[in-house]
């Protein structure tokens, strides 16, 4: 996923968990659909119930657990900043736990895409999906 470089955006370190969170949410769905559509055309409601499988918050944080010890000390404190943010949203539809760290991944994500850093960000997330999908097989 290409970087779309802007000078007004800010170093990633200046952005709160929260924000880096937002920014990796979007990052990764946009990921997650396009890995889709390459798979082959389908139906849009099948690739949202598709999609959702990826992205949910039980999914993501499984993936963390794969992915954990793959991580630099600098992504671990990161993800870890974003687990611990005070959050305001109520978790629809997964534990706290699974949540924060859901939350914990998309700001590491976030903050990856924000830095620039494209071929680590498409590493993690290909991780991520692969993760997503053994547990699919199982």
């Amino acid at each position: 996923m290409p970087y779309i470089p802007d000078e007004t955006v800010p170093q990633p370190g200046q952005y709160g968990p929260l924000a880096l969170a937002f920014v990796g949410d979007g990052v990764y769905e946009l990921y997650v659909r396009t890995r889709l559509m390459r798979a082959g055309s389908l139906q849009a409601n099948k690739l949202h119930r598709l999609a959702t499988q990826y992205v949910k918050a039980g999914a993501q944080a499984a993936s963390v657990r794969a992915i954990l010890d793959k991580l630099s000390e600098e992504e671990g404190a990161v993800y870890r900043r974003g687990r611990n943010a005070k959050s305001a949203t109520v978790p629809k539809n997964a534990d706290v736990a699974e949540y924060r760290m859901a939350t914990g991944f998309e700001a590491l994500l976030g903050y990856l895409y924000l830095s620039g850093r494209a071929e680590r960000l498409r590493e993690i997330m290909e991780l991520a999906c692969g993760a997503v999908e053994e547990a699919q097989r199982d």
